[in-house]
């Protein structure tokens, strides 16, 4: 098995209201495939022992899982910014979406959407251009997927359907950060 490049940075994901627990063992084990630094529920409506039946992978073993009562109690990391993935109009379609470096993606319940209050805490809400809702972990894996194609370091697709993959370029390392800033001060770089 080839291993995939890891993007720089960490994410995390979580849910707000959530009452299916399919739905969020599906989702902490799409989320500990793809890579997520911790995952975490807002004022779930379901027993998270329960999600064990589909998180084959046991996630909330191997990344952190934080429960929060209400929407004003999230706390994420310094720097961290809060991604909502919601149906709505004044939403960025996902595809065009440039994703934070560090970022928390948070969806809605299964049958309702984000909280007022959890919109306004969001720094970027995001939707996924379908005709209608899909479910809740099938957005979740989406989102990840888009995330790691879009931030992690993979070969240029090919131009023809089904053609060879084009080999991924070499990466160029430059000199250290602490050398260029020297030889600026020095003039050496003239």
């Amino acid at each position: 098995m080839r291993a995939t490049p890891a993007p720089r940075g960490y994410f995390g994901i979580g849910v707000e209201g959530i009452s299916k627990p399919m739905n969020l063992g599906a989702l902490l084990r799409t989320a500990h495939a793809f890579g997520a630094s911790f995952a975490f529920a807002i004022a779930p409506d379901l027993s998270l022992r329960h999600a064990k039946r589909s998180d084959t992978s046991s996630a909330p073993e191997h990344l952190p899982f934080y429960t929060f009562a209400r929407a004003a109690e999230l706390m994420l990391p310094q720097g961290c910014a809060l991604v909502g993935v919601e149906l709505i109009e004044a939403a960025d379609d996902l595809p065009s979406f440039r994703h934070p470096q560090q970022a928390a993606y948070v969806l809605g319940p299964e049958r309702g959407s984000l909280s007022p209050e959890l919109v306004a805490l969001c720094d970027f809400v995001v939707r996924i251009p379908t005709r209608f809702c899909v479910n809740l972990s099938v957005a979740g894996a989406i989102v990840l997927y888009d995330r790691l194609i879009s931030t992690g370091r993979f070969a240029e697709r090919p131009v023809t359907p089904g053609g060879p993959a084009l080999p991924l370029a070499p990466h160029r390392h430059g000199a250290p950060i602490w050398v260029k800033k020297r030889a600026r001060r020095t003039g050496a770089d003239n």
